[in-house]
């Protein structure tokens, strides 16, 4: 039903785009006047064939030799049908404003494609997303880019739950599809996939058969360096925001707690221990909700205090540090465990799920959780109407710098990579292709216009109130929807900061409190993403395995109270004899060859 809608917009604007070619005197879009400070000018006056030249992408694509500008429409709240149907189902892009650093591309001369090809992609999907699309084949992102790209797709979907066994069954049968969303998955990640014969090396071809992802991985330097192999193969397609997207896990306090005990937002561990006792004594039976296997048992939210952290970080020598073998490792733990005996926190701490935190967070027996204050909004202030606001990661002494091991390093989203058995890999990489140019940003992120999202005045899309992604017809919460009207994760400029409907939405703060985390915890410490040799992920697989396991039952043992502190020292003499310096050594070499790409 959606596609033979789509077809009818088509004849509709195709019907429009005649008459304006027939009745409008310009034979280019004008310039973006409202282009943002630093940016090159609009995009449609920039090259798309890679030439240097100044030709119109739209007129390229078309055949034709008008293009309808339809700037007009940033700022319009009531466009008309044909001026819809025309922005769905053209490659007219010339209402989209430069908004970011570096220009989207908008090179269209691929599409629509020249011939009938239908690829196999293989995605996995999640329980957010099959129950709002159960079947990856009707989602509406997808039709209307198959619509506008000419290329048709027939997804492969693994069982739910079953996502990790179906994709090592794939690769272990030889039986590949075109293209793998997702393809990280590959034991020893892309460049192993590209080593040993599954995935194509796409070095020699993304130039000719790519421009837009071409053009945009290189405009910046950190997702030129984070899109290759140290040996300079690109193995895959990442995704790519246009900024560093901001940290998204941190403390989030309930404003009711603070009024009830009277406390400032608790700057030190000490502090925190003192607001957690004060809660207590209000009636909050279990203040903080500390973690489970929905997140880590390290966050680095107080562990960071003493210098541990949960797994590799770069030290302030610049050298890869494996975090659980720390020194403050002990003190951290006995202070955890102090706190598990005071009754400070969720008793269920290392095995409640996401929805049994929910459950508990909402209930009068929590003040403190540590989460994404995107998931909060929606279910303490949306829901229950429980405001909260956010602290940093606490220091244990006061002035000191709050510190946090989270930066994306513009790669950000899911990646893809084309299989040695596509059958029409130009197809393939023009498909993948659309996701980096303007028109894909605004699908990819924000979904159809007139329904889901508008323009505004700057030529930003965004959700408007009375639209689908507020108004669901089947009464779906936003953060499902994001899920439905547009691709939450995927290999394309993921506009996190404005597209995410729960960071966007009228009165919402989470992101300001994630800006407000990101603008004040140094992130130095971060590793980067570095890539692996196929024999060092193998071996690097396999010691992370044993310790990993190691470290998650030495430590919730001894917060628990099931060992004593001193257990930790036994921990450390059988992560070093299990292959930590060993592990580290991985890394750093790494590290090293990441630092020289």
């Amino acid at each position: 039903m959606k596609k033979k809608v789509i077809g009818l917009l088509l004849a509709v604007s195709m019907t429009v785009g005649t008459l304006a070619g027939c009745g409008s005197n310009e034979t280019q879009p004008s310039s973006d006047a409202t282009a943002s400070p630093g940016s090159d000018g609009d995009s449609q006056t920039q090259a798309t064939d890679g030439s240097g030249s100044n030709g119109d992408s739209q007129t390229e694509a078309a055949g034709t030799q008008n293009v309808q500008d339809l700037v007009s429409l940033r700022g319009n709240t009531a466009p008309t049908e044909e001026e819809i149907a025309l922005v769905n189902t053209s490659l007219n892009d010339t209402y989209l404003g430069d908004v970011f650093a570096e220009v989207i591309p908008n090179d269209y001369s691929a599409y629509p494609w020249k011939e009938e090809v239908t690829l196999d992609v293989w995605m996995a999907n999640n329980s957010i997303l099959s129950s709002v699309c159960p079947d990856l084949n009707d989602h509406r992102v997808f039709d209307q880019l198959e619509e506008l790209t000419g290329i048709k797709l027939n997804f492969i979907v693994p069982a739910l739950g079953e996502e990790g066994t179906g994709f090592n069954l794939m690769i272990a049968s030889g039986e590949l599809p075109d293209i793998i969303i997702g393809a990280d998955r590959y034991t020893g990640g892309i460049a192993a996939g590209v080593q040993e014969g599954a995935y194509m090396d796409l070095t020699d071809i993304v130039d000719e058969y790519m421009p837009n992802y071409s053009a945009w991985r290189n405009s910046d330097e950190e997702r030129r360096k984070t899109t290759i192999t140290d040996e300079g193969v690109l193995g895959g397609v990442f995704g790519l925001a246009p900024y560093n997207e901001w940290c998204w896990f941190g403390l989030l306090i309930k404003q009711e707690a603070l009024d009830k005990t009277g406390l400032p937002v608790p700057e030190t561990v000490d502090e925190l221990h003192d607001f957690l006792v004060a809660c207590k004594e209000q009636g909050y039976s279990q203040p903080l909700n500390y973690g489970s296997t929905y997140g880590q048992i390290f966050t680095g939210i107080i562990n960071g205090a003493y210098g541990v952290w949960d797994w590799m970080f770069v030290d302030d020598d610049g050298k890869a540090a494996w975090g659980p073998a720390q020194e403050g490792a002990k003190e951290y733990l006995a202070t955890m465990q102090s706190w598990y005996q005071e009754g400070l926190i969720n008793t269920d701490w290392a095995t409640a799920d996401f929805n049994q935190r929910m459950a508990e967070a909402v209930s009068s027996d929590c003040a403190v959780m540590m989460d994404s204050p995107d998931t909060m909004w929606g279910y303490w202030k949306e829901d229950n109407n429980i405001d909260f606001v956010a602290a940093l990661n606490p220091v244990l002494n006061k002035g000191d710098q709050s510190r946090q091991t989270y930066r994306n390093f513009k790669k950000t989203g899911t990646t893809a990579a084309i299989t040695t058995q596509c059958k029409n890999v130009e197809a393939a990489c023009a498909f993948l292709d659309f996701a980096f140019t303007k028109k894909g940003w605004e699908i990819y992120n924000y979904g159809s216009y007139g329904d889901v999202h508008l323009i505004n005045e700057e030529g930003l899309p965004y959700f408007f109130a009375d639209g689908l992604m507020y108004n669901d017809p089947d009464g779906q919460p936003v953060s499902n929807l994001i899920w439905k009207y547009r691709i939450h994760e995927g290999a394309n400029i993921r506009d996190e900061h404005n597209s995410n409907p729960l960071i966007t939405s009228e009165g919402s703060y989470s992101g300001d409190i994630r800006d407000y985390w990101t603008s004040n915890m140094d992130s130095t410490l971060t590793m980067p993403p570095v890539t692996f040799t196929a024999e060092e992920a193998a071996r690097e697989g396999e010691l992370g395995t044993v310790l990993s396991t190691m470290r998650n039952e030495y430590f919730s043992k001894i917060i628990m109270g099931q060992l004593e502190v001193d257990a930790y020292d036994e921990f450390l003499k059988n992560a070093k004899a299990q292959g930590m310096d060993e592990l580290v050594s991985l890394w750093q070499a790494a590290l090293d060859r990441y630092n020289a790409r």
